[in-house]
């Protein structure tokens, strides 16, 4: 099958789903929006879908040929799966490894793509990631790093929980695969602490689960040390072992996730951080690239959005653009690092990382 999107279901619409479906409606894609309940108005058709019941899901997906989940991860396989049975692409944001290698196995027999981890990490940071080490003749290490952060952090936490508090909990707890002296292995969460500054701001970075998405499995025998890292403010990693591990909240995630979000609550004023760096040798010499940004919020449709909405809304629209276009296959697995990241920041989405977009514009 080689089919066209021009029809696109975007289920769920909160933080994120809501600009996704907005970005595609603005892009020119006809869009219909979908969640449990629908309670607010869009500039797009919107129903209430219970995605519980296959039956509903089933009919709700068949008019469309492209779905997004924009859901909690744990729904993305049965998701995943109607999509398929129903010959609909399919693209989701989940950083959940095992849910992942599921949809990866769904792909085998789909006509269509099935295409999971198009977010910002997973998704954007190993687009750019892979980028710099396609010149490489020979790679020594892959380092990526990002962080989505309160532009003015307050307290000893100094975070806000602008994204997924069930999400960010998952990968501080989930075990993280790496690629360490060429050797594929899984090391714990909230490990192995480095400084890192970004515009003169001193940050630290540490391991979590799924930001690397399917890189190990792509570089494998290729690269002698590849891992991921999020990025907070100085002294976080301890708070949170702190929490997770010696106050054993670890053992109640949903709690936790409560816990944080009421400490925590979201922020208008956040900054995405981008640290990707590629060490190894060209033409013989020893060379690092990077690839370091600071994404602010930005205005789209009238309205300033959080930096940490739009980069994971954009990534996933430029991804399903390509498909669209014919620059991406039409069909099968789509591995985050096989996208070219020239022709992601060309589409009408992409550009919003280069600062370039119709109706966008940086605060």
């Amino acid at each position: 099958m080689n089919k066209h999107i021009n029809s696109v279901l975007v289920l769920g619409l909160g933080k994120v789903g809501h600009l996704v479906a907005l970005l595609l409606h603005e892009t020119g894609f006809k869009v219909t929006g979908a969640d449990l309940k629908v309670t607010e108005t869009f500039p797009f058709p919107a129903e209430a879908i219970d995605i519980t019941s296959e039956t509903d899901l089933s009919k709700g997906i068949k008019d469309h040929d492209a779905i997004i989940s924009c859901l909690p991860y744990h729904f993305n396989v049965g998701v995943a799966r109607v999509a398929a049975q129903c010959d609909t692409h399919y693209f989701d944001l989940t950083e959940d490894v095992q849910t992942t290698r599921e949809i990866m196995e769904l792909s085998r027999n789909a006509s269509v793509v099935m295409a999971p981890q198009c977010g910002l990490a997973p998704g954007f940071i190993a687009i750019a990631g892979a980028s710099l080490a396609s010149s490489f003749d020979k790679i020594r290490s892959i380092k990526l790093r990002v962080g989505a952060l309160p532009k003015h952090p307050t307290g000893l936490l100094g975070y806000a929980f602008n994204w997924s508090p069930e999400g960010v909990v998952n990968e501080y707890l989930n075990d993280c695969e790496v690629i360490e002296g060429g050797v594929r292995k899984w090391v714990s969460p909230l490990e192995w602490l480095e400084k890192i500054v970004i515009d003169g701001v001193q940050l630290e970075a540490f391991t979590t689960s799924g930001g690397l998405g399917t890189m190990c499995e792509t570089y494998d025998g290729l690269v002698e040390n590849l891992d991921y890292k999020s990025i907070r403010y100085m002294g976080h990693a301890a708070l949170m072992n702190f929490l997770l591990h010696e106050l054993l909240m670890r053992e109640d995630k949903v709690n936790a996730g409560k816990l944080l979000v009421n400490a925590k609550p979201p922020v208008s004023e956040d900054v995405v951080y981008i640290h990707a760096s590629v060490e190894g040798w060209i033409h013989g010499q020893l060379t690092r690239e990077e690839f370091v940004r600071a994404y602010p919020p930005v205005v789209i449709a009238g309205k300033a959005r959080r930096a940490i909405a739009w980069t994971t809304a954009a990534s996933i629209c430029a991804v399903l653009e390509m498909v669209n276009s014919g620059a991406l296959p039409r069909k099968g697995f789509i591995k985050q690092e096989e996208i070219p990241l020239a022709t992601f920041l060309a589409t009408h989405n992409g550009r919003l990382y280069d600062g370039q977009h119709h109706g966008g514009k940086l605060v």
